[in-house]
């Protein structure tokens, strides 16, 4: 088994993102106009900047004491809007996102996937054409940044959640960077997977960023240690065994680069130029804030 490139990656040249700072379990962030501060269990430093430019925020996240996976935003300043705008750059062609505070800490981007997106757009810009274009899959697939990245490429792109209001912004997200004609599924994605390779369906393009733990539509459970060989391997069965990129990122903690690279070499035929690694956040004392392990490769 040839040994993958071990990387560290992080966006650059963002104009409308920063990580301003991080330490003691948090993260100062600046999303487009805004400055908000949240939780951030891999900060386990202390804080670069003193406690007065930490309360200069926007918002400020607060964990829920009875319910750890939700919270409540303190917002500073009665200005800030309900949306506000973000843009991110691909070359001849601007990602716009619409922000919000959800009650998850979320605002509605993860900007260290920006890494990502560049590579999207450069894998389907450099592939051979093809008519009809190339078939994408973007599964646990949020508001939709891997998915217009995709689109503005020039791939057929199907967009896979199991949260119909995410569907909803990931649209907003789509009209926004006068992109169309996105393919939107409302499903558990191992159920949608399965059903895919039953079809005997083929993609050149797929894009997996499962969380820790969910439910489906239907309540169906979704338990990262236990379901993602599975999911994997139904992925597998879908590549195209020619022209096929695969991107998969995992945030628990704890979970090794090296454990997708096991997986993607036990499960897919020829794993051409495979990277590993984490990616991550630079703030501005030069902090790297890991952020979750990363695995893709093109062929």
């Amino acid at each position: 088994m040839p040994i993958p490139s071990f990387n560290l990656l992080s966006p650059t040249e963002w104009a409308d993102y920063q990580l301003i700072d991080c330490g003691n379990f948090e993260k100062l962030e600046r999303f487009g106009s805004y400055v908000v501060a949240r939780p951030e269990p891999q900060a386990i430093w202390d804080k670069s900047l003193d406690n007065r430019t930490w309360q200069q925020t926007a918002a400020h996240f607060h964990k829920d004491t009875q319910n750890t996976e939700k919270g409540f935003w303190e917002v500073k300043k009665p200005a800030i809007q309900a949306n506000w705008p973000m843009t991110y750059p691909l070359p001849n062609q601007m990602l716009r996102f619409k922000l919000s505070l959800s009650s998850f800490k979320h605002v509605g981007v993860f900007p260290e996937q920006a890494c990502n997106w560049d590579y999207i757009f450069e894998v389907l810009q450099h592939s051979p054409p093809v008519n009809p274009p190339p078939k994408v899959l973007n599964l646990f697939a949020y508001t939709g940044g891997a998915s217009l990245a995709a689109k503005a490429a020039g791939a057929d792109v199907l967009h896979v959640d199991a949260v119909k209001p995410v569907i909803s912004w990931a649209r907003e997200n789509m009209e926004l960077s006068h992109l169309q004609d996105i393919r939107w599924v409302v499903e558990d994605a191992l159920t949608f997977v399965r059903r895919e390779v039953k079809r005997q369906n083929k993609y050149q393009g797929i894009i997996l960023d499962p969380p820790t733990y969910g439910r489906g539509p239907k309540g169906e459970k979704w338990l990262l240690e236990d379901m993602i060989n599975d999911l994997l391997k139904q992925c597998a069965l879908l590549a195209d065994e020619r022209n096929f990129f695969l991107i998969i990122n995992l945030y628990a903690i704890g979970f090794s680069a090296l454990v997708l690279d096991n997986l993607i070499n036990q499960l897919f035929k020829n794993p051409t130029n495979l990277s590993i690694g984490e990616l991550y956040l630079n703030d501005q004392s030069n902090k790297r804030l890991p952020l979750g392990v990363f695995a893709r490769f093109h062929r």
